[in-house]
């Protein structure tokens, strides 16, 4: 379970920077007056999801590699100018934004229905990547019991109220059916007349995905960091640069990754196939924190355990079944009466009748066990809006995981282990013998 969840987190990362190295070569096309495939080669041979090469995407991964191997000091420096570049951009565009605006061009709100609206949060879902990247960072940071949970918070409350004005603005500045796929903003400056704002737009969005894909490299390689200290991966990927102090061949690894398959794929196809991962993992997340509250080993009773199992079966399967109903069933309304019910009483059930078995030291999410139950909830249901394809794609990748797992990594993780409870027993030994030792020179 836990190599799955964490060959998808890595997925995430590949994926969601492939996908912003992409949109960098769209925003850098609108800066010098192109359209983004005359940057890109067309190969005809190939898939018509796969044909369109992109070498800046590339060019711009290596960029981003030299300076997350330089150290977190530098890297932090130019996060930090580059993130209040991005925020000044951000405000001229919301407040430049509905200097033009036009109530008119919200008159149809939800022009696909309510099933528009989610199968769209489905998608965008992946832009919510990244936070949990601040959590990579505990071992670079102070006072990581409170920096890590205010990081957190913090970064999502400004980024989604961010998210949701842009979202705003972009609307009300032009009809949605005219919106441009790729460098959207811009357009839609250059649309309402305003010509030379797009140019400020632009260098903005450069900016501001240079420093998502920084943070992005700078995450993946930690994960890939540790996954490979419990030897999952071969551990020369765990090797840290005594120098520059940080993990350079994870980076290198990774950042080569992405830069692969930023070459090669088309934007949606990484959109939908990133978005299945994300929820996936975010739905794992919520699971993992209530097995880690109600269940501890050799403490939690028997009793209790299978009692919480079976609430936890309950509320994964009656989520599962309304998103599968939502998936089917365009017009019914009775599977709801019977899913949602089983899943309230579910989580109600656990609230009282389990008892929690282990408490946060420092800070810990509120509201348990309704949050996690919540977010499994919406997490499975956000899963029944998106494409069979990208459900067979995630499916072969998590295959691939279980092979490895199956014929590498459950090896060298069993081997490392053995070796250390060796290592444990000879020096207990050694540290027996020098107690014998010390006792019998007293005695003489």
């Amino acid at each position: 379970m836990a190599f799955i969840a964490a060959g998808n987190i890595i997925l995430e990362y590949v994926v969601g920077g492939a996908a912003v190295a992409r949109s960098w070569t769209s925003y850098f096309a609108t800066l010098l007056n192109h359209k983004p495939e005359d940057f890109r080669i067309i190969v005809h041979k190939l898939g018509e999801d796969y044909s369109h090469l992109d070498p800046i995407a590339v060019g711009v991964c290596a960029i981003i590699c030299v300076l997350a191997v330089v150290g977190t000091k530098g890297s932090s420096r130019f996060n930090y100018i580059a993130s209040i570049i991005h925020m000044v951009v951000i405000l001229f565009v919301i407040i430049a934004g509905f200097t033009k605006a036009d109530v008119k061009n919200y008159s149809d709100f939800t022009p696909y229905g309510v099933r528009g609206v989610f199968k769209s949060a489905a998608v965008l879902f992946f832009a919510y990547i990244g936070f949990d990247a601040v959590s990579t960072m505990a071992e670079e940071t102070k006072n990581p019991g409170r920096d890590i949970p205010i990081g957190l918070v913090g970064s999502m409350v400004v980024t989604t109220v961010c998210y949701c004005l842009m979202a705003v603005t972009l609307c009300l500045m032009q009809p949605y059916q005219q919106i441009d796929p790729d460098a959207p903003f811009s357009v839609a400056f250059s649309a309402v007349g305003w010509d030379w704002a797009k140019y400020i737009v632009a260098f903005g969005a450069l900016k501001g995905m240079t420093t998502v894909l920084l943070v992005g490299a700078i995450g993946q390689a930690r994960y890939m960091t540790h996954i490979a200290r419990a030897h999952m991966m071969p551990p020369w990927l765990a090797q840290v640069n005594a120098k520059t102090g940080t993990p350079i061949n994870a980076t290198v690894v990774m950042l080569a990754a992405t830069a692969l398959i930023a070459f090669f794929t088309k934007l949606k196809i990484l959109a939908d196939l990133l978005s299945v991962s994300t929820l996936f993992i975010f739905m794992f997340v919520a699971v993992a924190l209530l097995v880690r509250r109600y269940y501890v080993t050799g403490e939690t009773s028997t009793r209790d355990r299978n009692k919480f199992l079976v609430f936890l079966g309950l509320i994964l399967a009656s989520s599962t079944a309304t998103a599968v109903y939502w998936a089917l069933e365009e017009e019914g309304w009775i599977g709801y009466c019977i899913t949602v019910p089983i899943w309230f009483l579910s989580t109600v059930a656990m609230k009282f009748l389990v008892p929690q078995a282990r408490a946060p030291k420092i800070w810990g999410v509120p509201l348990v066990p309704w949050l996690p139950s919540a977010s499994i909830a919406i997490n499975i249901f956000l899963l029944g809006s998106i494409d069979t394809k990208s459900f067979v794609r995630f499916a072969i990748w998590t295959g691939i995981l279980l092979i490895y797992y199956v014929l590498f990594g459950l090896h060298a993780t069993y081997d490392t282990a053995k070796a250390t409870l060796k290592e444990k027993q000879a020096l207990q030994k050694a540290e027996e013998g020098g107690v014998v030792a010390d006792n019998s020179c007293s005695a003489t």
